[in-house]
């Protein structure tokens, strides 16, 4: 599988990362036969947060890793804290304090049954953050050995520069929602010096920052219209994106799903594509993106198939 070096230390990441966010509807076994099948397909990356699944899913994937000791130094896993619910699983505030940070990161250690992670994500902003603590945490956990690197989820240019004025240690990912119709990092850039609605900044040039600054865009949510609204893929709604996408498929004997996985990692800014699915049938469809080669052209004509435009 195609790799790229997260943070410059020498690890060949894979460009798929296994999105750990469901597996806690799987027993032991299932997770067992999904994350080994996943890393034997040249999956070796890992992605969790405390949250998931009320951090049963930490948990069941330190399971899994408890039966494959000999693999730990062969994988990264990252995991995200931040995000507090409440008992219904309600998110009730953000807490990018120090003591939240710690103890989340000494808590994720513990279910997932390893002395440390590889990187450690902010998940979301926290607009009372003080980034003099964020820092003071960062500086524990990395001294102690806990964290490697540090990264950010959902953050815009400003939030980032703002931890920096304190953080000591590079900011090398931001994982960042991005699929083929909820493009608009992408779509922002290309309509500079326009007034129309893809214009807008939301983003506020995270794309071209992230490649200044060599972080990895990981990219959430491949398939996805907005915020969990459903799949593009076979959507009624999005014919002309599906028949174009289908066009490509067969041109290379993959699925859908492939192509679109491929369109993002075309882009050439360092990014990866985070693969939530818990059925190993699903994602070894995605894998297939490793046949795809999209040129200039077909790029362009996936993007424009998805109601978008050009200026």
């Amino acid at each position: 599988m195609k790799t790229i070096d997260i943070a410059k230390d020498n690890f060949k990441a894979s460009q798929l990362i296994l999105g750990c966010m469901r597996i806690n509807a799987l027993n032991v076994d299932e997770a067992d036969h999904l994350v080994m099948n996943a890393y034997k397909s040249g999956i070796n990356i890992f992605d969790h947060s405390d949250i998931y699944g009320g951090g049963r899913c930490e948990e069941l994937f330190g399971e899994v890793m408890d039966m494959h000791k000999d693999i730990r130094d062969k994988i990264y896993i990252q995991s995200k804290c931040g995000i507090v619910k409440n008992a219904d699983g309600r998110i009730v505030y953000f807490d990018f304090s120090y003591d939240h940070i710690v103890k989340s990161v000494e808590e994720s250690l513990k279910r997932l049954r390893t002395d440390y992670l590889d990187s450690l994500l902010l998940h979301r902003p926290d607009t009372l953050m003080e980034p003099e603590e964020v820092a003071r945490a960062f500086d524990d956990l990395y001294t102690s050995g806990k964290v490697k690197h540090f990264g950010v989820s959902n953050q815009n240019v400003r939030q980032i520069e703002l931890l920096k004025t304190c953080v000591k240690q590079p900011i090398v990912i931001n994982q960042m929602q991005l699929s083929i119709p909820e493009c608009g990092m992408i779509a922002q850039g290309l309509n500079t010096n326009m007034s129309n609605k893809l214009s807008y900044m939301h983003e506020d040039g995270v794309l071209e920052y992230s490649r200044i600054n060599d972080m990895t865009i990981q990219a959430w949510s491949p398939f996805q219209i907005g915020f969990f609204e459903g799949t593009f893929i076979d959507n009624p709604e999005f014919e002309k994106l599906n028949n174009c996408l289908q066009k490509q498929a067969d041109r290379f004997g993959v699925a859908k799903t492939a192509v679109a996985v491929a369109w993002i990692l075309r882009h050439p800014a360092r990014m990866q594509v985070i693969a939530g699915t818990t059925n190993y049938r699903h994602l070894n469809e995605i894998l297939g993106f490793e046949k795809v080669e999209l040129s200039r052209e077909d790029w362009y004509e996936i993007y424009c198939s998805a109601g978008h435009t050009l200026p």
